[in-house]
């Protein structure tokens, strides 16, 4: 594969600079959306009284639609302009946040979520494809990256600070108005500030290919999250072997159309489908192994949550400097290297936290997760612009959102099969355990999760039986296990990566942008 530029490409503007601006704070309110509900969950518990099963669809559904939709809307914008999906998703996020601030029951909270969470699929990939039209050079391209990139480091980051101040002074749907004033700067300025682009020869949208698309992702999201939440059970199984089945139908209708709503040939660009394995892998391994970090502080270390979250700013504060900085170490190595060198780097922060985990080091883990993003970081922000730069012009908005699906999957699957990893280990260290004097369903539950051990413990006064201190260690084999198979997978990778992108023509100062 080999792709030409001009040999001088535009520099960017004042105008430019502005537009990605603006691009980055619709990134943050997307992203801030995904958590700044956690700390309100009190107070709409307390105002709306919801039952279990609805607390957890309005924590949940939000997530849900956004991977359902991305592919759809990533497509439209190719198909009609993305510029013009973006402006109509902004102008729905923003009603959908009036809508959720002011519902007056369980019911219409989810409704407001799932509206939320469709509008919301507009803006990752509108964004990042708009990012690309807007930066022809290379290395302010590669910036430009960086700075979205770190629009949603922040948004994680900030939404339950921000959700916080708000919830001490006002009503909790305050977490949803503040929504509003940001995409109503988005409409007002987007139409001056924003290029528009979209493929010409596109053709129609093929709903029957959007219904299929949402039936194979909304059910293996599903199954992977109720997997991570519960533990695995073979019912859990059906809903991802249902969306599995669907998506072969989904393939099989994209071969036949004229105008599909993915272009499968995407997939037999190696540079492409080689950096879209490697994102996916590197976001399956990091939410995995955060989750179990920060399981692993307070019910191993022992630490409250508010000191977990505290001894967790350092590695938090790395993330967000290198998305911001990412572009400088990309700019000097290249895509291919800054990628390679990161899955090693990545690899060798898990190692660490593997060695930090099985020996209980606070010190140990935190620095070994440090080390994680400096790798984590360039390698997904690179590979998200060789994923993009490596596609036709007219399918950027396309594959913006593959890869933007291609990393919720990531997330989803990572978090539930190294979950369900280290719960298999701890329950296989958990098999000799001296149990004699507890219930039977106590047994059980001290068998099934560290967690309930714990508070097993507690209730029952056992809190200097010998069995929490095996508890504990099995839980910390388990996470030392997850990180060793993440180390040599990473390197497995890095090798298979290598030799991929060896045999690819790729000319360099083209990838990330057109």
């Amino acid at each position: 594969m080999s792709v030409t530029i001009d040999a001088v490409a535009a520099k960017a503007t004042r105008r430019e600079w502005i537009g990605l601006l603006i691009l980055s704070i619709a990134c943050l309110i997307y992203s801030m959306d995904l958590s700044v509900l956690f700390l309100a969950m009190p107070a709409i518990v307390a105002d709306l009284d919801p039952s279990a099963t609805q607390l957890l669809w309005i924590n949940d559904i939000y997530g849900f639609m956004v991977a359902g939709f991305l592919v759809t809307m990533g497509t439209l914008g190719d198909r009609i302009g993305r510029r013009k999906v973006l402006l109509i998703g902004a102008f729905f996020f923003g009603a959908a946040s009036v809508f959720a601030a002011f519902a007056n029951t369980a019911s219409m909270l989810i409704v407001a979520r799932a509206l939320l969470g469709i509008a919301g699929a507009t803006i990752a990939p509108s964004t990042l494809s708009l990012v690309v039209n807007l930066f022809r050079d290379e290395h302010e391209r590669n910036r430009a990256i960086s700075i979205w990139g770190t629009a949603f480091a922040l948004g994680g980051l900030i939404g339950p600070l921000i959700g916080g101040v708000l919830l001490q002074y006002f009503h909790w749907g305050s977490v949803f108005l503040i929504n509003v004033p940001i995409m109503a700067a988005l409409l007002a300025s987007a139409p001056f500030l924003l290029p528009e682009y979209k493929d010409e020869n596109a053709g129609r949208l093929d709903l029957l290919s959007v219904a299929l698309s949402l039936l194979t992702v909304l059910p293996v999201v599903y199954g992977f999250k109720k997997m991570a939440a519960e533990g695995f059970e073979l019912v859990q199984l059906l809903p991802i072997l249902f969306g599995l089945a669907v998506g072969v139908v989904f393939v099989k209708r994209q071969k036949v159309l004229e105008h599909p709503m993915i272009d499968l040939a995407l997939f037999r660009i190696p540079a492409f489908s080689a950096s879209l394995v490697v994102n996916l892998a590197g976001v399956f391994f990091i939410f995995g192994i955060f989750l179990f970090q920060n399981l692993y502080l307070q019910l191993v270390i022992g630490l409250t949550p508010l000191k977990a979250a505290l001894w967790s700013i350092p590695s938090s504060l790395v993330f967000t400097v290198m998305s911001f900085q990412a572009w400088r170490v990309t700019n000097k190595l290249g895509p291919v290297k800054t990628v390679l060198l990161g899955l090693v780097v990545n690899a060798l922060g898990t190692g660490l936290m593997a060695v930090a985990a099985w020996h209980s080091s606070l010190v140990g883990v935190l620095g070994a997760s440090m080390i994680m993003g400096l790798g984590f970081v360039p390698v997904i922000l690179t590979t998200t612009g060789l994923i993009v730069g490596t596609a036709p012009p007219e399918r950027a908005g396309s594959a913006s959102a593959i890869s933007e699906t291609s990393a919720e999957f990531g997330g989803a699957l990572g978090v539930a099969v190294l979950g369900s990893l280290g719960t298999l280990f701890y329950r296989f260290g958990m098999e000799n355990a001296d149990l004699s004097g507890l219930s039977a369903v106590d047994r059980d539950s001290v068998i099934s999760a560290l967690g309930t051990a714990l508070e097993i413990a507690r209730n029952t006064g056992n809190e200097a039986a010998p069995w929490i201190g095996l508890a504990r260690d099995s839980f910390a084999g388990g996470f030392a296990l997850c990180c060793a198979l993440a180390t040599v997978t990473l390197l497995l990778l890095a090798a298979v990566a290598a030799r991929v992108y060896a045999r690819t023509e790729l000319d360099e100062s083209r990838i990330g942008g057109h």
